[in-house]
């Protein structure tokens, strides 16, 4: 049985309102690989940016191959999204518009072991926003703690 490889960028629902996920492969090496399958990588900086009819995900940090020689692939260094045309265009065209921003929200290896990245369409949040999320967030927190005691 193969090991749950789950690298979830957390601050990603609380600094952005999501729209809309699509799930896209990436172009790795071997020891890129190996690596996300030892869960030595962050998605936390990464963003996702449209060049030359293609999208790349950017600043994504993969810890360098521990058993790797001189093979091994650069930290930090873009990496090419495979999606298909129509989700490409409609990724495009939602780039556009200024404030918006795709951005990976959770990093997985799927049944066949292929790395592959949930990426979503978001728009910046305001602090307003901000703040009803954390006071939402500590409402349900007591709502719990109360259910939990009866």
């Amino acid at each position: 049985m193969q090991k749950q490889i789950n690298i979830k960028n957390k601050k990603a629902r609380f600094e952005y309102h999501i729209i809309d996920t699509f799930i896209a492969g990436m172009v790795l090496t071997g020891t890129e690989i190996k690596s996300i399958r030892d869960s030595k990588a962050s998605i936390m900086e990464a963003y996702c940016v449209f060049e030359n009819g293609e999208m790349w995900i950017r600043n994504m940090f993969i810890n360098a191959y521990e058993n790797g020689s001189f093979y091994n692939h650069k930290p930090r260094h873009d990496r090419k999204l495979l999606l298909n045309k129509k989700e490409i265009a409609k990724l495009e065209k939602f780039l556009k518009v200024k404030g918006n921003a795709v951005i990976p929200l959770k990093m997985f290896i799927n049944e066949k072991g292929w790395a592959k990245l949930n990426i979503g369409t978001a728009q910046g949040k305001k602090l307003h926003d901000k703040r009803q999320d954390l006071k939402d967030k500590d409402d349900k927190r007591d709502m719990d703690r109360a259910m939990k005691r009866f």
